[in-house]
């Protein structure tokens, strides 16, 4: 049995036909949860982090249609505000799942938030697209007013870019070390988590950001000293020249074949390359192996039966010594 940390993909949280409602996100919650619960039920100890995407969208609009009556929150409170929602509804589904198979484990939310450096080179130039699209008339009137970043975007519209630095530390990793010494399981790092950075005056404090959520779940996985770094997606696995006619899906690979073919380009940094680089910074900092599956095939991923699975040179050589 392993320390696993679960990172799950927006299709763990809703269906791209939904409009978002509750009830629909919930069922979403509550098949991902079945999955976790039989990882529980094994024995694993585990961790789990998530997605917020379409959530903290749908926040940032509700900021936008109701700014009129009430006090918009920036976005790093409105990242908090996703961790709630998701939270809860994950506490929620999985405390059922795991009452019906006869287990007592405690579930909890941290709101994470996750240091970043006031100096990455990210804040100089946003990428990442936030909230919903407006057209160019809109989005210039909010450059000339407030002063936020826009893009167009694909032809489909212009959208809100904000900075994505690189996560340093998840500031409540030692007090989730603690509820995991109780048998406790945690939901943290949501969304990348809260991003703050430190002040001169050594105190916290919250920045206009959002956190690539995979980066930010390799990093708490390494501060908990994590075995297994188990991403859950929309996809098998990793695929070499993916969406071509000779697409091919990578079973078993090293860190250092992983390494070399992210050298080459074969992930793009809007689809795979941010898992991949996960992966690879969870492994270069003493997990044990990363997997990247798809949601349905969890169990099967965590088993080393499905998806990709990346471990460190020397794992993958010691296992074969032994075989």
């Amino acid at each position: 049995m392993a320390r696993v940390l679960v990172a799950l993909g927006g299709n763990a949280l809703s269906r791209p036909s939904e409009r978002g409602t509750m009830a629909g996100q919930l069922a979403s919650v509550r098949r991902s949860s079945g999955y976790i619960a039989e990882m529980i039920a094994a024995g694993n100890e585990v961790v789990i982090s998530h997605g917020n995407g379409p959530q903290v969208g749908n926040i940032l609009l509700q900021n936008e249609l109701a700014r009129e009556s009430v006090a918009s929150m920036p976005l790093d409170a409105c990242g908090a505000e996703s961790e709630g929602l998701i939270g809860y509804m994950i506490q929620q589904s999985l405390g059922n799942e795991l009452r019906r198979r006869g287990l007592r484990h405690e579930v909890v939310t941290v709101v994470t938030q996750t240091v970043v450096d006031p100096d990455d080179p990210a804040f100089v130039r946003p990428t990442k697209p936030v909230g919903g699209f407006v057209t160019a008339e809109e989005a210039l009137r909010r450059i000339r007013e407030s002063g936020e970043a826009w893009a167009e975007d694909s032809g489909r519209g212009w959208r809100r870019v904000v900075p994505s630095p690189k996560p340093l530390a998840i500031v409540e990793a030692p007090t989730i070390a603690k509820l995991l010494a109780l048998g406790t399981v945690v939901v943290a790092a949501g969304g990348g988590g809260v991003p703050v950075y430190y002040r001169d005056d050594s105190e916290l404090a919250g920045v206009e950001a959002v956190i690539d959520k995979d980066l930010a779940a390799a990093r708490l996985a390494q501060q908990l000293a994590v075995q297994v770094l188990l991403i859950l997606t929309d996809v098998a696995g990793v695929a070499l020249a993916y969406g071509r006619p000779e697409q091919r899906f990578l079973g078993d690979v090293t860190l250092g074949e992983l390494e070399g073919l992210f050298r080459r380009g074969e992930f793009p940094a809007g689809s795979m390359g941010p898992k991949v680089v996960a992966a690879i910074g969870f492994l270069r900092n003493g997990g044990d192996r990363a997997v990247i599956c798809s949601l349905d095939d969890a169990l099967a991923g965590l088993a080393g039966e499905a998806g990709t699975q990346i471990r460190r040179d020397n794992l993958r050589s010691r296992a074969a010594s032994a075989a």
